[in-house]
C-alpha cells in the first residue's frame, strides 16, 4: 500500500503531470469567463469550436520550434536564432517561389534545407569550435534577420500564392486543421529519438555531463550538431507552415517566437541545464502558451484595454522565470545542505 502511494505522489509530482493540471484549469477558465463578441456582433468565445480550430493553427508553428528545441536543450544548449530563422526561409521560400520560378513544392523543400545550412552554422560554431551557444545563437539571432530584411529591403513581402498552397495553412483534412498533420509527424519523429534511439540517450548524458560523455566515447560533437541542424530544418518547415497561413512571406516572420518556444520547452519539464526532459512536456508547455494566447483575446476586460499580445509577453516571461526558477531551487538547496 505504501509503494502504491509512493508511486501516485512521485507521479503528481512530474512537470507533465502538474502542468496537465494546470492545463485543465486554465482551458476551464478561459471557457467560463473568455466570452466576447466582436465588432459584428459575431460569437467570439474560447469555447467556441471556430476559436478552438485557430488555436490550433496559430500554435503550430512556435509548437515546431519547441519541438525543435527540445534535443537542443536536453544537451545542455540553447538556440535563441530559431525565430530569426523562421523569418529568413520565410523569405527565401517566397523568393525562390516568386523570384526564381520554382515550383512551390520543390521550394519548399529547398527552404528546409536552407534551414539545415542554417543550423549546420550554428552546429559547425558550438560542436566543432566549442563556442558558448548563447553567444553564437545569439549572433546568428542577429545574422538571419538582418539577412533577411536585407533580401527585402525591410518592407517588401511575397504574395500570391496558389490555393492549393494557402490550403496547407487555412484548410483543413478529416476536419482537422491540414498543418496539424505535418506538426503530428515532426513531433513523432522527434519523440522516436528523444525516447527510443540510442540517440536520445546521448542527448541526455552529455546534457548531463559533456566531459564524461567525452571520455566515455561517445560522440559528442556529432550528436550535438545534430541537434542543432535538425532545429534548423524544423524551422524551415515552420517558415512554409507560416507562410501558407498567413498567405505572404516577410521579413519579420517569427518575431519573438523563440521566447514561446524557450517558455514551452522549459515549462514542460526540460532542464535548462541539460540531461533532463521528453516531447511530451514540451507539448503540454505548447498547449499551455497557447491556450493563454488565445484566451486572453476573449477575455472581456483585455479586448476592452486591447491589450492582448502585451499581457501575453508578460506572463510568457513570467512562465519562463517561474519554470527556471522551480528547476534552480531544488539544486541551490541541495547544494547548500550537502555543504
Amino acid at each position: 500500500m505504501s509503494e502504491v502511494k509512493s508511486n501516485w505522489r512521485a507521479w503528481l509530482a512530474r512537470p507533465e503531470t502538474i502542468l496537465a493540471i494546470l492545463l485543465v484549469v486554465e482551458w476551464l477558465l478561459f471557457w467560463h469567463f473568455g466570452t466576447t463578441t466582436n465588432r459584428r456582433g459575431v460569437v467570439v468565445g474560447f469555447g467556441t469550436m471556430d476559436r478552438q480550430f485557430d488555436l490550433l493553427r496559430h500554435s503550430c508553428e512556435i509548437g515546431l520550434l519547441a519541438l525543435a528545441l527540445t534535443p537542443v536543450i536536453l544537451t545542455g544548449g540553447i538556440d535563441l536564432s530559431v525565430g530569426s530563422l523562421l523569418g529568413l526561409c520565410a523569405v527565401v521560400f517566397g523568393g525562390l517561389w516568386q523570384s526564381f520560378g520554382l515550383p512551390v513544392g520543390v521550394a519548399a523543400l529547398a527552404t528546409v534545407a536552407v534551414g539545415g545550412v542554417a543550423g549546420g552554422i550554428n552546429a559547425g560554431l558550438v560542436a566543432k569550435v566549442r563556442l558558448p551557444p548563447l553567444i553564437v545563437t545569439l549572433g546568428t539571432y542577429s545574422l538571419f534577420r538582418g539577412v533577411a530584411e536585407g533580401m527585402t529591403q525591410g518592407s517588401a513581402t511575397y504574395t500570391g500564392f496558389p490555393a492549393g498552397f494557402l490550403a496547407l495553412g487555412q484548410g483543413r483534412w478529416l476536419g482537422v486543421p491540414t498543418q496539424l498533420w505535418l506538426f503530428a509527424v515532426v513531433a513523432l519523429l522527434v519523440w522516436l529519438q528523444v525516447h527510443r534511439t540510442t540517440l536520445g540517450r546521448v542527448w541526455r548524458a552529455v546534457g548531463f555531463a559533456p566531459e564524461g560523455a567525452r571520455y566515455a566515447g561517445l560522440r559528442v560533437g556529432r550528436v550535438t550538431a545534430w541537434a542543432y541542424v535538425m532545429a534548423g530544418m524544423i524551422a524551415g518547415l515552420a517558415a512554409v507552415i507560416y507562410t501558407a497561413r498567413l498567405g505572404q512571406a516577410r521579413a519579420d516572420a517569427g518575431t519573438g517566437y523563440e521566447l514561446f518556444a524557450i517558455t514551452a520547452v522549459v515549462l514542460g519539464g526540460t532542464s535548462i541545464f541539460g540531461g533532463r526532459g521528453g516531447v511530451v512536456g514540451t507539448l503540454l508547455g505548447v498547449a499551455a502558451i497557447a491556450v493563454l494566447k488565445s484566451g486572453l483575446a476573449t477575455l472581456p476586460i483585455v479586448v476592452k484595454m486591447n491589450a492582448a499580445e502585451e499581457i501575453s509577453g508578460l506572463l510568457t516571461g513570467a512562465l519562463l522565470i517561474a519554470a527556471l526558477a522551480a528547476g534552480a531551487v531544488p539544486r541551490w538547496w541541495k547544494s547548500r545542505v550537502t555543504s
